[in-house]
């Protein structure tokens, strides 16, 4: 076996060798000697060849770099070296032939005994005793874990809260008043499933649920960074993942599309619109900076996302070293962003319904202005000085400088520089021509522009671009043509690369049993040999329904995640969910259907103590809706949400200084006008630097990284935002408008069916009788607070509207029960 001493003595040199490691690949990290991925306590990768020589070579130790080093005191650097005596130990290890033992610690790892990485088997459901409880299958899990427990399930709800549940879970809308009394009036065995259906197949199920996709997606409409420049074509990606779930793609071409649509065969503008998946990483366009760095940042941040949200596992944490906890290693985690260090950005056209047809005349009215002011010959030039600058650092600063704006600013404009203009998609080289003409003069000077007419030309172009028919473009990537290679960077240091690594997975994983592609890597997250997409995918769908997945941190399936509380459930539903075709609205219909699910919300004393968290599930969770939702609702029972689906973001009113905030006043917010002020949460412009307060206020998260399950949190804000916010005090006047009863009593009756569901208690009315004789006496002495409310000279009317806050306001209506 290794000399177990002698790798110790070597460790305690880890930081200072790795100088010397990035040159001679040898080293140590952590609890074996580790630099660049090469591993010595591994035999596969201990007699690997380094950039000077074998590491190991057994039986020859003479041949071997290992002994070279530390015999010549290179290693470990520093004043303490090995001495003659340890120097002939381990040259005498080798000279015997290096053994490593019967299994590689790679082959160890594959034998990982943590629950998670076990092949998913679906179990038979358990027998129980209160046989006539379960509905589904999902029930006899849940009741079999409470009576080990020695606990009762909670009773159903009643049918109005059921159905005020089953209409926020799967629209994230509350239900119509007439809705509600269709529901109570339908005495059919199957009502409830046909609400459901009819839920499912609403184009608003796919609304509400496309937003918990965008979460893990990190989407926004603006770049990141300070510069924080806006994102005009990032909503095409949002309609592409409500269409998808509107018509129940199953998960893993809803997978492979994102991942991989534009590897396809035949590959549709929508195919490669749902790679705006990888878009959403933050991009910096500053002026100066280091586009190396921040095209790394992005694949490693696209590693990240897709171990978090495919796998559930924390992967970013073996970008310097191995993961302290989980089987990643470092090598595991380069192969893996392999698959992503080849990716350009590349915006195609992706037509929408309204799109115009291209115009081959204007195209040609482009190419006739281009060549009227010698552009042809100027671009050549252009591209030939960018070029040189990018081969030949220190050539020209002021290039170089161009150079770079254009990886700045150009969506992956950069490589196709580097190709003829007969070589370069359509798209690009028309991205190509645009930024030519309005940045050729960060090459050229300001007279030799001027004999040329540029800034007539700049106008001409501009106003051309203007008559070019609407086509929408798409945020996608594609391969890059010069593809760089992948190294393992030594403490994640993009400026320290290691040794070269290959496309692969992790090796504590069933293989990749195809090509290394990302079409490849897509199949095999979603194949069943993969024991954690299906996994995480059913924990995440349950921890919306009852506020707490199976497993709790379902961000985290490793080794320092929570174990799940039903495992014998959670892999059922994984086993249903892939024997389905991946229909989530499979899933969903599972879930709601349920026993479990249909429990009152109500706390039980009996289990403050012994369950405060709901873990056994004895009850259904009590849940504050999300900060879409919030809006959503206010919107919709006042009568003023737009139901339009898709399209651009949307800028509603919100509190003057926000916008400004931003750097140098890049942030611009105008606000919408007309029906557009009133479209779903889903669709408002969400500017990463700046975001529209009311969300945050409601904890939505912030688009930087992905989140996989949101916080729920209780601040005076929330109350202030709710009670003066300009969308919250429209909804009231508009409510206050809606509710046209005859008296006081019949009035606050509609004004409860729009916001909580049902009819008020006698307490109820009588207390907001006494509030609303208060209102209209305060307001008959303030006429500028009653023309604020009403519009008009109207007390009652005002008052009216004090009122419609409070039902906007009511706890019940704030939440889910």
């Amino acid at each position: 076996m290794f000399p177990a001493l002698l790798l110790l003595s070597l460790i305690d040199f880890a930081r200072d060798i790795e100088p010397i490691l990035s040159r001679n690949c040898l080293g140590c990290h952590g609890a074996a000697i580790q630099s660049s991925g090469l591993r010595l306590d591994r035999a596969a990768e201990a007699l690997k060849g380094g950039y000077s020589g074998p590491v190991l070579v057994p039986g020859k130790a003479s041949a071997s770099r290992l002994i070279e080093m530390v015999a010549a005191g290179k290693m470990p650097p520093g004043p303490k070296k090995l001495s003659p005596d340890e120097v002939a130990r381990l040259r005498a290890w080798v000279d015997e032939g290096p053994k490593w033992g019967t299994t590689t610690a790679n082959e160890q790892t594959n034998k990982s005994r943590h629950w998670a990485f076990q092949p998913v088997t679906k179990p038979a459901p358990p027998e129980v005793k209160l046989t006539r409880w379960p509905r589904t299958p999902i029930d006899r899990f849940v009741l079999a874990r409470l009576e080990r427990e020695g606990i009762a399930p909670s009773p159903e709800a009643s049918l109005r809260t059921v159905f005020r549940r089953l209409s926020l879970d799967l629209t994230g809308l509350p239900p119509k008043p007439a809705e509600t009394d269709a529901f109570l009036a339908d005495t059919r065995p199957d009502a409830y499933n046909r609400a459901v259906e009819r839920l499912l197949d609403s184009p608003q199920y796919a609304e509400k649920w496309a937003r918990h996709w965008l979460d893990l997606a990190r989407y926004a409409d603006s770049d990141g960074y300070e510069s924080d420049m806006e994102r005009p074509w990032a909503w095409r990606y949002r309609n592409w993942v409500i269409d998808a779930l509107r018509r129940d793609l199953p998960f893993d071409q809803f997978t492979i599309e994102q991942l991989a649509g534009d590897l396809l065969p035949g590959a549709a503008p929508d195919q490669r619109a749902a790679t705006g998946f990888y878009r959403n990483s933050l991009t910096n366009r500053e002026g100066g900076v280091d586009t190396e760095q921040f095209r790394v940042e992005q694949v490693l941040d696209r590693t990240n996302t897709l171990g978090m949200v495919w796998m559930g596992l924390s992967v970013g944490c073996a970008q310097c070293h191995d993961h302290k906890y989980d089987p990643t290693t470092q090598r595991d985690y380069y192969q893996l962003s392999a698959f992503f260090n080849t990716l350009v950005d590349h915006d195609v056209e992706a037509p929408v319904q309204g799109d115009a047809p291209r115009d081959p005349l204007h195209e040609q009215r482009r190419l006739q202005l281009f060549n009227q002011f010698c552009g042809p010959e100027l671009m050549k030039e252009w591209r030939a000085i960018l070029l040189k600058a990018a081969d030949e650092p220190g050539f020209n600063e002021k290039f170089q400088f161009a150079w770079k704006y254009v990886g700045n600013i150009g969506n992956g404009l950069q490589p196709a520089l580097r190709l003829e203009e007969h070589e370069r998609p359509y798209e690009q080289q028309q991205q190509l021509l645009d930024y030519f003409v309005n940045r050729a003069g960060d090459v050229f000077d300001k007279e030799r522009l001027g004999r040329l007419g540029w800034d007539q030309f700049k106008k001409q172009w501009a106003e051309l671009k203007k008559q070019a028919p609407k086509r929408t473009l798409a945020q996608t990537v594609r391969e890059n043509w010069f593809a760089p290679k992948t190294h393992i960077l030594l403490r994640g240091d993009f400026r320290s690369p290691g040794i070269e690594v290959a496309r692969n997975t992790p090796g504590f994983l069933p293989p990749l049993e195809e090509a290394p592609t990302r079409l490849g890597l897509a199949r095999w997250l979603v194949s069943k040999q993969n024991p954690l997409t299906a996994r995480v995918l059913v924990n995440r769908v349950w921890q919306e329904y009852f506020g707490r997945g199976l497993v709790r941190t379902s961000e985290d399936f490793g080794v320092m995640g929570e174990k799940p509380s039903h495992p014998e459930l959670l892999d059922w539903l994984a086993a249903d969910v892939q024997e389905n075709g991946w229909s989530l609205k499979h899933l969903h219909r599972l879930i709601v259907q349920s026993a479990v699910y249909r429990q009152s919300s109500a706390a039980r004393e009996e289990l403050r103590d012994r369950d405060p968290d709901n873990v056994f599930l004895a009850r259904q969770s009590r849940l504050r809706l999300s900060a879409e939702q919030v809006r959503d609702s206010a919107l919709a029972a006042s009568g003023l949400l737009n139901p339009v689906i898709g399209g651009p973001s949307v800028r509603p009113p919100q509190p003057k200084g926000v916008a400004e905030l931003g750097y140098a006043g890049n942030v611009k917010w105008p606000e919408s006008k007309g029906a557009d002020r009133y479209r779903r949460g889903l669709y408002i412009h969400f500017q990463r630097t700046t975001p529209y307060p009311q969300l945050m206020n409601f904890d939505a998260p912030d688009s930087i990284l992905s989140c996989s399950r949101r916080q729920r949190s209780n601040t005076p804000l929330q109350a202030l935002n709710l009670l003066n916010d300009p969308v919250f005090l429209e909804a009231a006047q508009a409510l206050s408008r809606r509710l046209n009863g005859s008296g006081f009593r019949e009035r606050v009756e509609q004004g409860y069916q729009w916001t909580v569901g049902r009819p008020p208690g006698d307490k109820e009315i009588d207390t907001l009788a006494r509030h609303y004789e208060r209102a209209v006496d305060s307001l008959r002495a303030n006429s500028k607070e009653t023309e604020f409310l009403a519009g008009r000279s109207d007390p009652e009317a005002a008052a009216w509207v004090v009122m419609s806050r409070v039902f906007l306001n009511l706890d019940e209506f704030l939440h889910r029960e």
